[in-house]
């Protein structure tokens, strides 16, 4: 078997491992009872996630990981998106990537939820921000943090560095938004909490996070595909499935597109990404994947509602749940106008033919 076949097998059974947690065709009770419900996500398959090694897939082994990649990780957050995980696997991935050994244990034994705190405000990729980390105290705002209630701790960045906080600090208190799809995002005030600085930079891992989310987005955006496809094939009308009209075909063929250029995209960036290289190439990648992923979602969801007409817009039907998540994930980390406006300042000039 060559390297590539080998790559390809790991990562088929990757996305095997993750129908145990969400299973992309399974029914999705689990997930209507999380929403609106705090901390949003079952502590119980958290444990379970970290006993998978899902947050340290893509960490070298001598950090206790699995030594995979982004190509691998990728492969699992799609699989883990088309069945609407909630559980934070993203931000304990990231939070994985800078946390100090003993930290990184509580995290990737299931212990402990540690959340990544970086940003300050929306249209920004700047982790430091006006937040400063002076004398083992931290003051600032970070904002927009999945799932923040459910946090043992947090890694929050500041213009000195990293820090780790914990959710129980004095000088911590955390204000909570619901989100469309039924969790929520925290906004961190510290007002010179206790912090314990911790080396490493946030860069890379805010990097790895957003090419994640994109994965998630196409796993999202499959799914409602694939939802819609069935209706339209089982859907009669005037005697006959209305997946045969013609018009309805185009405009699933349209869908169909967008889906298979998301994809490339994304799996070509963890391809660059795994392969190293110039930073600044390897950050064009994921914001040109993150990009596509988030105006794509958008637009295969929407459609799968329209397509599915009066049903599509019920709470109860599924392909809702496959929208609101799309309007969520879309802008976080950055939405498509951002990652297109850094992709053509970051990407290289192609000559003129």
């Amino acid at each position: 078997m060559s390297a590539a076949e080998d790559r390809a097998e790991t990562i088929r059974l990757i996305r095997d491992s993750a129908a145990a947690v969400a299973p992309p065709r399974g029914n999705l009770k689990r997930i209507r009872a999380l929403r609106f419900h705090t901390p949003g996500f079952d502590p119980a398959v958290w444990r379970q996630i970290c006993e998978l090694g899902w947050p340290a897939l893509h960490l070298p082994e001598s950090e206790g990981g699995s030594g995979l990649g982004m190509v691998e990780f990728c492969g699992l957050i799609e699989a883990l998106g088309a069945g609407l995980l909630p559980e934070p696997l993203i931000g304990g991935a990231m939070a994985a990537r800078v946390l100090s050994s003993a930290h990184r244990t509580a995290l990737l034994s299931g212990t402990a939820v540690i959340l990544p705190a970086w940003q300050e405000r929306p249209h920004s990729l700047d982790p430091a921000g006006e937040t400063t980390l002076e004398n083992g105290r931290i003051s600032g705002t970070k904002r927009f943090v999945p799932m923040a209630a459910g946090a043992d701790a947090f890694v929050i960045s500041a213009r000195e560095g990293l820090a780790l906080v914990q959710a129980t600090a004095p000088g911590l208190r955390l204000a909570t938004e619901p989100t469309q799809d039924g969790g929520h995002f925290g906004t961190l005030h510290l007002d010179h909490a206790p912090a314990e600085p911790i080396p490493g930079r946030m860069a890379e891992a805010i990097e790895e996070g957003s090419l994640a989310i994109a994965a998630y987005l196409l796993g999202v955006m499959e799914r409602a595909f694939a939802l819609t496809l069935d209706y339209l094939k089982t859907r009669q009308q005037f005697g006959k499935p209305i997946g045969s009209f013609q018009v309805l075909q185009h405009r699933a063929a349209d869908l169909q597109i967008q889906v298979a250029l998301s994809r490339a995209s994304i799996e070509s960036a963890a391809a660059i990404w795994d392969a190293g290289g110039p930073l600044p190439l390897r950050r064009a990648a994921v914001s040109r994947a993150k990009a596509r992923a988030a105006e794509a979602a958008m637009l295969v969801t929407r459609q799968a509602i329209q397509l599915h007409g009066g049903i599509g817009y019920t709470d109860e039907y599924d392909a809702g749940l496959y929208l609101r998540k799309a309007m969520v994930l879309a802008s976080l980390h950055g939405g498509a106008d951002l990652h297109r406006a850094r992709f053509a300042a970051l990407a290289p000039e192609q000559d003129e033919e």
